[in-house]
C-alpha cells in the first residue's frame, strides 16, 4: 500500500515534496515500517473519500444537468406543440457533448418562446374577453371569463387564434344586427307612440326595464329578452293603431255622409280636416302625432252626435230630399221609383208619428244603394237601348229624306244629306240584329236575377217583342205595296197594248178590280190616308227630320207601343192587309199567268 502511495505521488507536485519531505523526517527519527505503512494507509484512504467526495458531486451535478435539459427539452416540446410553431427560432446542435451548451441553447429557445406564449396568451384573454362579453350581452348574463386561460392555454397555435377572431367578427356582426334592430323597434315604438298619443319613456319601460340606463357610456340592452319586449310592444301598437284606424274611418265615414246630408259648410269641416284624411289614406300614411289617439276618437264621435241631434230635428227635410234623389236617379235609369215611400206618403208617415224619421230615412238610403246596384247591372243593356233608339231615329229620318223630291237637287247641305243617308242605310240594316241581341242580353238578365227586366214600366222583351212584329207588319205592308205596284204597271201595259186610247171608265174598272181603290194615285205613290197608316205603325213622316227634332218622336213610339189601343189597331191593320193580300195573288194567278202578255 505504501509503495502505490508513493508511485502516485511520485511526480513533481506539492503532494510529492511533502511526502518526501515526510520520509526524511521519519527516517530522522527512526519511525518503524510498519508505523510508517499504516499512516500511508490512512492518508491513502483520506486521498479517496476526497475524490469519492468530488467524483459524487460532479454526478450530481452532470444528474442534474440532464435532468434540466430533459426538462428544458420537453417545456420546449410543450411550447412548440402549444404555439403551433413548426420552425424552432434556434436550431439545436445534435452534436454537441457538453451539457452545458445544450442547457444553454436550450434556455435560449425557451426564452423566446416564453415571450411568444405570454403574447399570444394576451391576445387570446383579449379576443376571448370580448367574445364572453358579447355573448353575456346577447344572452343578458354576466360576463365571466376567468377560466379562459386555464381551459384553453394548451393550445395558443395561430389555427385557434384564427378561430376566435372569425367568432368575435360573427359575434360583433350579431350585435351590430341586434343593436339595429333595437333601433329599429324603438324608432317605429317612437313614431306609433305618437300617432296614438302614448308616453314613449313609459312604453319602453314596460317592454324592457332600463334599456337605456343612466351611465351614457353603458351599451344598449340587445338581449333576446329586450329583442322579443321591443317586440312584442310593437306588436301590441300596431295592433291598437289598426283597430283605432277602423274605429276613426267607420266614425270619419259617418261623419262624412252627416255632413252631405247636413250640407255642412266648409268651416265647420275645417277642425275635421285631419282627421277626415284618413278615410281615404294608407295606414302607413298616417304619422300625424296624435291623430289616432283616443281623444280624437271621443273628439269625433262627440262630433257625429252633435250631428244626429241635428239630423233627428231636420229630418223631415232630409227624408224629401233623399226621396228627390232617389226619383233623379230612377229617372235616368228608367225604373219605377218605390211607392213605399213617396214624398206624400213619407210626410204623412213623419207627421203622424208612426214611423221613426231615422228609420224612414235609412229606407230610403237603402233604396238609392239598391237603385244604384241595379243600374250597374242595367248598364250594357241600356246602352244598347240608346244605340236602338238612335238607330230609329235615323230610320225615321231616312224615309222622311226618301220621300224628300228635292232629297237630289244641288241647293247647300245636300251633300251632308246623302252621305248621312249612306250612313244610315247600313245603320238601318243592322236594326234587326241588335234589337234580336238586345232580346238576349235581357233574357240573359233576367234569368240571371229571376225578374223582369222594366223600362219605363214596361217589360223590355215584351216592347221588344212588338216592336219585331210591328217592324214585320211594316215591310209586310212595303213589300205589298210594290207588288201592286208592279201589277198596276203591268195591267196598264197591257191595256195600252189592246186598247191605245184606254177609256176613264176602263181604268176605273181595273183600279177596282186590282182592289188599289182611291189610296193609289197615278204616280203610284200611297195617297195621304195610307200613308198616315204606315206612319202611325212607326213609319216616315212626310217633313225631313233630323236626330234632335225626331227625339219625341222615340218616346212617342215607347209610350204608344205600350197601351193597348194601339196593339188592338195593329191586329185590325194586319188583318185587312191580309184579304188584299190574297186579292192581289187571285188577281196576279190569272191575269198575269196568260202568255198573250207577251
Amino acid at each position: 500500500m505504501g509503495e502505490s502511495v508513493k508511485g502516485n505521488i511520485t511526480m513533481e507536485t506539492p503532494c510529492g515534496t511533502l511526502l518526501r519531505e515526510l520520509e526524511q523526517i521519519w527516517r530522522d527519527i527512526g519511525e518503524k515500517e510498519e508505523e510508517k505503512e499504516r499512516i500511508l494507509m490512512e492518508m491513502e484512504m483520506e486521498c479517496m473519500k476526497v475524490y469519492r467526495r468530488r467524483v459524487d458531486e460532479s454526478s450530481k451535478e452532470r444528474a442534474h444537468l440532464h435532468q434540466l435539459l430533459a426538462a428544458n427539452e420537453a417545456e420546449l416540446s410543450a411550447l412548440v406543440a402549444c404555439l403551433g410553431e413548426n420552425d424552432l427560432p434556434l436550431k439545436l446542435n445534435k452534436y454537441d457533448t457538453s451539457l452545458r451548451s445544450k442547457v444553454a441553447n436550450v434556455n435560449l429557445v425557451l426564452e423566446k418562446l416564453r415571450v411568444k406564449k405570454d403574447e399570444r396568451l394576451r391576445k387570446f384573454t383579449d379576443i376571448r374577453s370580448q367574445i364572453e362579453k358579447i355573448r353575456a350581452e346577447i344572452s343578458g348574463s354576466n360576463c365571466e371569463s376567468d377560466g379562459f386561460v386555464k381551459r384553453e392555454d394548451h393550445d395558443l397555435s395561430l389555427r385557434r387564434l384564427e378561430e376566435f377572431q372569425a367568432q368575435l367578427q360573427y359575434l360583433q356582426r350579431e350585435k351590430s344586427d341586434r343593436l339595429k334592430k333595437v333601433h329599429q323597434y324603438v324608432d317605429e315604438i317612437h313614431a306609433l307612440c305618437s300617432v296614438l298619443g302614448h308616453d314613449f319613456a313609459k312604453v319602453v319601460d314596460a317592454a324592457q326595464p332600463g334599456l337605456y340606463g343612466q351611465n351614457p357610456e353603458k351599451s344598449t340592452n340587445i338581449s333576446d329578452k329586450t329583442l322579443d319586449g321591443l317586440s312584442l310592444s310593437v306588436q301590441t301598437l300596431r295592433a291598437e293603431k289598426k283597430t283605432n284606424l277602423q274605429k276613426l274611418r267607420i266614425t270619419v265615414e259617418n261623419l262624412v255622409k252627416l255632413w252631405d246630408l247636413m250640407e255642412t259648410s266648409e268651416k265647420e269641416k275645417a277642425q275635421f280636416t285631419k282627421v277626415a284624411s284618413v278615410f281615404g289614406s294608407l295606414e302607413e300614411e298616417i304619422v300625424s302625432p296624435g291623430l289616432l289617439s283616443p281623444e280624437t276618437l271621443k273628439k269625433a264621435e262627440a262630433e257625429v252626435d252633435r250631428l244626429k241631434k241635428v239630423k233627428a230635428s231636420r229630418m223631415k227635410e232630409i227624408a224629401l230630399k233623399r226621396r228627390l234623389e232617389l226619383e233623379e236617379i230612377c229617372k235616368s235609369a228608367h225604373i219605377d221609383p218605390d211607392i213605399s215611400t213617396a214624398p206624400e206618403k213619407a210626410i204623412a208617415l213623419i207627421d203622424s208619428g208612426l214611423v221613426d224619421p231615422s228609420e224612414l230615412v235609412a229606407n230610403i238610403e237603402k233604396q238609392i244603394e239598391k237603385v244604384k246596384e241595379e243600374c250597374h247591372s242595367r248598364i250594357e243593356i241600356t246602352d244598347r237601348i240608346t244605340k236602338w233608339v238612335a238607330a230609329l231615329d235615323e230610320e225615321n229620318w231616312l224615309e222622311a229624306y226618301n220621300q224628300d223630291q228635292n232629297r237630289y237637287s244641288s241647293g247647300r247641305g245636300a251633300h251632308l244629306n246623302l252621305k248621312r243617308a249612306e250612313k244610315a242605310r247600313i245603320l238601318v240594316a243592322k236594326i234587326p240584329a241588335i234589337v234580336d241581341n238586345l232580346i238576349k242580353k235581357t233574357q240573359a238578365w233576367e234569368y240571371e236575377r229571376n225578374k223582369s227586366f222594366i223600362y219605363d214600366g214596361v217589360r223590355l222583351v215584351t216592347l221588344l217583342e212588338e216592336y219585331k212584329l210591328g217592324r214585320q207588319q211594316k215591310e209586310e205592308d212595303k213589300r205589298r205595296y210594290r207588288d201592286q205596284k208592279k201589277i198596276q204597271n203591268l195591267l196598264t201595259d197591257r191595256e195600252l197594248l189592246y186598247n191605245p186610247k184606254p177609256s176613264n171608265r176602263s181604268v176605273a174598272n181595273l183600279r177596282k178590280t186590282i182592289g188599289y181603290g182611291p189610296n193609289l194615285n197615278r204616280s203610284g205613290s200611297m195617297t195621304p190616308s195610307f200613308s198616315g197608316r204606315i206612319s202611325a205603325r212607326g213609319g216616315c213622316t212626310p217633313e225631313l227630320l233630323t236626330p234632335r227634332s225626331y227625339s219625341g218622336h222615340t218616346r212617342t213610339y215607347f209610350s204608344g207601343r205600350t197601351s193597348q189601343s194601339s196593339a188592338t189597331q195593329m191586329n185590325v191593320s194586319y188583318g185587312s192587309t191580309q184579304a188584299e193580300s190574297m186579292s192581289f195573288t187571285s188577281i196576279s194567278g190569272s191575269e198575269l199567268g196568260s202568255p198573250r202578255l207577251y
